[in-house]
């Protein structure tokens, strides 16, 4: 089995290699097996309370004189013995708190003593009446202000933050921000499939006709109801004739965005591998080799950091990790032992 592994100075070791049933080793399967769920995966949604959270002011200049606002789920651990802590997990484009992956991961963590706070970014699950403004992945601002609040709610008890695909990019954006000025209680950061290179991803999600379908009918659904909500600042007709998410995305920036095209946009979220070289907290970086949509090669290419810990999985598709017959995921025993480590 092809596995890269590498990292320095992260105590422990992951658990053995991800290896599902052969049949199920193609990075297709697996990312279909990402929405599988049983109901052990909804303990998470038992007694989770809505939390809005502040994210400062508004940067989309559709609502200067508001603040922007965020809504999360938060549950507190159902485990017997001490609390070990909070995770903060988030979501990928066009999923939400209740996507099947932050059930899976959040119901193992709450079984095994963790508090979860699921985060909803903008325009997210159902918080479009929330802001005014559109969702752009270069709101970072918003969603570091939220996440200083709820490194707060941690109290002593040590601050995890997990992200998946797009998450999993604003989890190692935040991890750079925790480096300019610290996130109190942050401990250790897990990014699984993290977005590096949107533009590369951009064109790979374009060139699998059922993934762009997927995501092209949920952007789309999005988009919606955010006009239904504000008729008078929106008008996304143009957008329902567009056929691919690239073709959409430069027709947003040019009417609803400071960006000029889709390279400026991409460019300003990127993940170039020397950026890492600034991090000040341990990170774990988890992907597979078969992904469809984020190239194994940019995970190369990152640098050795004594707090970088990258792990490439010769299968999982994206945010899959699932094996049948009985039904098993991965990524949540994944995502404990690295959690664990960080302490």
């Amino acid at each position: 089995m092809n596995t890269n592994d590498r990292g320095i100075g992260v105590k422990g070791a992951l658990i053995d290699p991800y290896l599902p049933k052969r049949i199920l080793r193609n990075g297709t399967i697996q990312t279909l097996l990402s929405r599988a769920q049983s109901a052990d995966d909804l303990l998470v949604n038992q007694g989770a309370q809505p939390i809005l959270l502040d994210g400062g002011a508004d940067a989309t200049g559709m609502d200067p004189a508001g603040t922007v606002r965020l809504l999360a789920y938060y549950t507190a651990h159902k485990s017997s013995g001490p609390r070990r802590g909070l995770v903060m997990t988030i979501h990928g484009w066009e999923g939400c708190s209740h996507s099947s992956y932050n059930l899976v991961v959040g119901s193992a963590l709450v079984r095994a003593g963790y508090d979860v706070l699921r985060l909803n970014l903008r325009d997210h699950g159902p918080t479009h009446r929330l802001n005014r403004g559109l969702f752009y992945v270069t709101l970072l601002a918003e969603v570091l202000a939220a996440t200083r609040q709820v490194a707060a709610l941690a109290g002593e008890n040590p601050f995890y933050i997990l992200g998946a695909s797009l998450g999993g990019n604003f989890a190692l954006r935040l991890a750079l921000a925790h480096a300019a000025e610290p996130i109190p209680g942050l401990v250790g950061l897990l990014a699984i499939n993290p977005v590096l290179n949107p533009s590369r991803s951009s064109d790979l999600l374009d060139s699998h006709a059922w993934i762009r379908l997927y995501f092209r009918g949920r952007w789309l659904a999005s988009l919606r109801a955010k006009q239904k909500l504000f008729p008078d600042s929106y008008d996304f007709a143009p957008v329902e004739k567009i056929p691919s998410i690239r073709a959409m995305t430069e027709w947003m920036l040019q009417h609803y965005s400071p960006y000029p095209d889709a390279e400026s946009y991409f460019a300003a979220y990127a993940i170039p591998p020397d950026r890492l070289r600034q991090l000040t907290v341990p990170v774990t970086i988890v992907t597979a080799a078969d992904d469809p949509i984020i190239p194994a090669d940019d995970f190369y290419r990152l640098p050795s950091h004594p707090l970088l810990r990258v792990r490439v999985l010769a299968s999982g598709g994206h945010v899959g990790y699932t094996d049948l017959f009985p039904l098993r995921h991965f990524l949540a025993p994944m995502a404990l032992e690295i959690l664990g480590s960080f302490s």
